[in-house]
């Protein structure tokens, strides 16, 4: 991507030109920058594949429709190679961004609204579902990707993913029993955006989860001990949305499922962007699968 085709799109949609334009650090699959035109922000989203925006754009519609915090989509189209997609731009940052300045009072009430969020979400309808959908092929392949990046790379131990594989068989029933839910299942230190202490927007979704939605808050748990914080949000987000014994031994199980997948993104080159990886990383991250690890050999302990 280049300043001359950001320009192109942007006067092919609204017949000015930008004034100003900033690549995003975020997004893995695709080009991000914040447009401005006309002293107002755009949000501007590029990629190779000619399908790319097909699913995004179906889901904020739908998501907007039920009044969660998402952008609007302006424009979708195709200029040379690239599909792109202008949003309009939502002010806030993500949470773990401004994490570290955000109050307990502040936290429940961006937990609270999160959990009210995710029940709208849940009752939408899923498409696409077929008989052979289960919650495990889900399991597996989280595990299998973890297994075959951490192989490929060598910064950490394969035996980490063998060991939750054997341990796999203590939730079958457990896995058996999820049934496909919709849930926003990439918010965690990211896409979730804050202003003045609240929650302000969701962005960057692409796709949405169906199946267990303790997933997210997982995700969440593991990503501020990655970035050495308190995880009281998390666990607002679990008391807000209430578990019984079974889900948080699965809670636990997820939480690993995600360490060894932060694990194998680490060295990892996802289009023009290697994720970063170094000894202190490394350490960081065997630390975390360590203290994980006995919670959830103490969680397997209570049920003896």
């Amino acid at each position: 991507m280049n300043s001359d085709i950001i320009s192109a799109i942007f006067f092919s949609c609204f017949n000015k030109m930008p004034q100003k334009t900033e690549r995003c650090a975020v997004g893995i699959a695709n080009y991000v920058y914040i447009v401005k035109c006309d002293d107002i922000k755009y949000i501007l989203r590029c990629n190779v594949d000619k399908n790319a925006y097909e699913e995004t754009v179906y889901w904020l519609k739908k998501l907007s429709a039920i009044d969660v915090p998402v952008p609007k989509v302006l424009f979708c189209g195709q200029y040379q190679k690239y599909s792109y997609l202008i949003l309009n731009y939502i002010e806030g940052e993500d949470i773990g961004i401004v994490y570290r300045g955000l109050t307990s009072e502040e936290k429940k009430e961006i937990a609270k609204d999160v959990i009210a969020i995710q029940r709208k979400v849940s009752r939408l309808p899923l498409e696409n579902i077929t008989d052979e959908w289960s919650w495990v092929s889900f399991v597996d392949g989280m595990l299998e990707n973890a297994e075959k990046l951490i192989a490929r790379n060598g910064y950490f131990d394969v035996q980490k993913v063998t060991r939750l594989l054997e341990q796999k068989v203590c939730l079958e029933k457990y896995f058996s029993a999820v049934k496909p839910a919709a849930y926003l299942d990439d918010i965690s230190t990211k896409n979730l955006l804050i202003h003045n202490g609240r929650l302000s927007g969701i962005i960057d979704i692409d796709q949405i989860g169906a199946g267990d939605d303790l997933t997210y808050i997982a995700m969440t748990y593991v990503a501020l001990l990655n970035m050495d914080c308190e995880t009281d949000y998390a666990e607002y987000l679990l008391k807000e949305r209430g578990c019984t014994a079974p889900e948080m031994k699965a809670f636990w199980f997820y939480s690993l499922l995600y360490c060894v997948d932060f694990m194998g993104e680490r060295g990892t080159q996802f289009g023009d962007k290697k994720i970063e990886v170094n000894d202190e990383i490394v350490n960081n991250l065997n630390k975390i699968y360590d203290t994980l690890w006995e919670k959830w050999r103490e969680q397997l302990a209570e049920e003896v």
